[in-house]
């Protein structure tokens, strides 16, 4: 059974930055490519970075320059780190694990950026 716990939501100001992580368990992570995902209320769920198990990552144009994703496979665990937020940026986000065919998602933390 794969599980996924999302951490380091919370509210921040324009311009400010948070990390989110993602703890994955009963998976093969090091094989796994990994998506954060966000859903602001009202908009479709999007993509906003992703890693594969070689590294090789991918953003959204929107976050481009802003967001980074990293891996840490020996912590089976996946990081967005987000600088220079905007109001924009606010939306739960998921982090999602696709392995062997299969998708698996996690809670979702709240990150709201608001002076």
């Amino acid at each position: 059974q794969v599980q996924l716990v999302e951490s380091g939501g919370g509210l921040v100001q324009p311009g400010g930055s948070l990390r989110l992580s993602c703890v994955a368990s009963g998976s093969i992570f090091s094989i796994s490519t990994v998506g954060w995902y966000r859903q602001a209320p009202g908009k479709q769920r999007e993509l906003v970075a992703l890693i594969i198990r070689y590294g090789t990552t991918t953003y959204a144009d929107s976050v481009k320059g802003r967001f980074t994703i990293s891996r840490d496979n020996a912590k089976n665990t996946v990081y967005l780190q987000m600088n220079s937020l905007k109001p924009e940026d606010t939306a739960v986000y998921y982090c999602k694990l696709s392995q062997r065919g299969n998708d698996y998602w996690g809670q979702g933390t709240q990150v709201t950026v608001s002076s």
